[in-house]
């Protein structure tokens, strides 16, 4: 069995190398930039902090450690592309001749879906998050965050919001190779509300109204996602019948 199973891992060791590769390139490219980057990175909080007040670094070494973490951030997004692609040529070995050909639509709508769910949280959970944990307080102290651990959460969330989106993208590659249907959506339906508040609840900061901006876009996300799986794998009239 370990035999078998070689060819491929050595399939994917080869994919992550040449996606490691691309984001190492990408990561030197942004470091020279990473100044503009980083105040992009950072308007959110700044716009929601008092007046008079800054972001702070805690510790001699911060600021050069948060360029990296900055510029590793950056080369990973500029990455995605060439990720999204190693990965698909990961499992195209497994598709037929007629679902390799749908690499580019692949690529382009799991890169799209990545920095549309990463742009919903720059423009609208980061700042209605900060704004509520900065003003909560705020007549008692006054708020100056790390500029690492600032960093250091919002690559997070970017990051979490970002996969988080690619649900329909993975609802249509699983269901061209039938391994889901709109059926086990539908009934998996309460379970997946569930666990799209525990993920909220894990991925945004600690209030209501983060973990509901999370929560409600993914709801919607799982319904489209049943839409996707009608259309490319409707579940089997007679199956249907005898469940019921």
């Amino acid at each position: 069995m370990f035999d078998d199973l070689k060819p491929h891992i050595a399939d994917l060791r080869k994919r992550l190398v040449f996606s490691s590769i691309c984001v190492v390139a990408m990561f030197f490219v942004c470091f020279a930039f990473y100044e503009p980057i980083l105040d992009f990175m950072t308007l959110p909080v700044k716009e929601a902090l008092p007046d008079g007040t800054n972001m702070i670094a805690v510790s001699i070494e911060e600021t050069f450690f948060t360029a990296m973490k900055v510029a590793f951030f950056a080369g990973f997004i500029a990455s995605l592309p060439v990720i999204f692609w190693q990965m698909w040529l990961f499992l195209a070995p497994g598709l037929y001749d007629h679902e390799k050909k749908l690499v580019i639509p692949f690529v382009f709508f799991a890169t799209l879906m990545f920095l549309t769910g990463a742009g919903f949280a720059y423009y609208v959970v980061v700042p209605l998050g900060f704004q509520f944990l900065i003003a909560f307080g705020s007549t008692v102290v006054t708020v100056m965050p790390s500029i690492g651990t600032y960093v250091g959460f919002f690559t997070k969330i970017m990051i979490g919001f970002g996969v988080a989106f690619e649900l329909p993208v993975v609802t249509f590659f699983l269901a061209k190779i039938g391994v889901v249907d709109d059926k086990m959506l539908k009934d998996f339906f309460r379970y997946a509300i569930v666990l799209i508040f525990i993920v909220a609840a894990i991925l945004t900061p600690p209030d209501v109204i983060s973990q509901l901006l999370m929560a409600a876009p993914l709801i919607l996300l799982y319904g489209v996602s049943i839409y996707i799986a009608k259309v490319f794998n409707p579940a089997q009239k007679d199956d249907e019948e005898e469940e019921e």
